[in-house]
């Protein structure tokens, strides 16, 4: 009787099991925009040293994570806010707390014309599963306009299995100073995710008037 009831704890065991690992490995990848109350009942606004400008919650097989964008709006008026600094920040939520995943700081360049402005290009930013891996992979990019109005420096990083891939650029008007460069690293991504990035790229040289490229 005892070895019976053993038996049938262990097949009920096992049939949580399998239902736990179905449900895990089938999860869906999802990413949704967190307004300002979701952005304070998951208490993030401790997450980043500045005032968060967009923040996002993402979900795939590997769990719930939540990607704040912050920029520290240096100089605010009603034409313009303009930042010194940025800092991205993403973290798993773990059973109620938030664990540090990876971090992304920048800010203004010295340089001649000056940098004034350092912002999140968030229309090219992106959460989204791209090589339908059943992860997410994040998309950041952000960069800096002069004194002139012009802008100057376009980053675009990807992060991978937590790792991340930058894809650095600076605009000029001489071939000399023009610069399009991407890390060693680069090609050792999923080809889908190079040839996404790829078009994102092409997309922000047509509406941006940008040239993204060396010399």
């Amino acid at each position: 009787m005892y070895k019976k009831s053993s038996e049938n704890m262990k097949k009920y065991i096992l049939i949580l099991l399998s239902f736990y690992s179905s449900f895990i490995f089938s999860q869906k990848a999802e990413s949704h925009r967190l307004n300002k109350q979701e952005i304070s009942e998951r208490e993030l606004e401790n997450t980043t040293n500045f005032p968060i400008y967009r923040a996002f919650e993402f979900s795939d097989k590997s769990g719930v994570y939540e990607l704040v964008l912050g920029e520290n709006q240096k100089v605010i008026s009603k034409k313009d806010t303009l930042n010194t600094k940025i800092q991205a920040v993403c973290v798993i939520n773990d059973h109620g707390g938030l664990l540090d995943q990876w971090k992304i700081n920048d800010l203004l360049e010295d340089t001649l014309p000056k940098e004034t402005n350092i912002w999140f290009w968030t229309k090219y930013c992106s959460t989204k599963d791209i090589d339908g891996d059943g992860y997410i992979e994040p998309i950041i990019v952000y960069g800096t306009r002069n004194e002139d109005g012009y802008i100057r420096r376009v980053k675009i990083i990807t992060v991978y299995k937590k790792k991340k891939y930058v894809i650095r650029a600076i605009e000029c008007d001489f071939d000399n100073c023009r610069s399009f460069e991407k890390d060693q690293n680069w090609n050792t991504l999923p080809q889908k995710i190079k040839l996404y990035v790829n078009q994102l790229t092409e997309k922000m040289r047509k509406e941006q008037d940008v040239l993204l490229k060396n010399g």
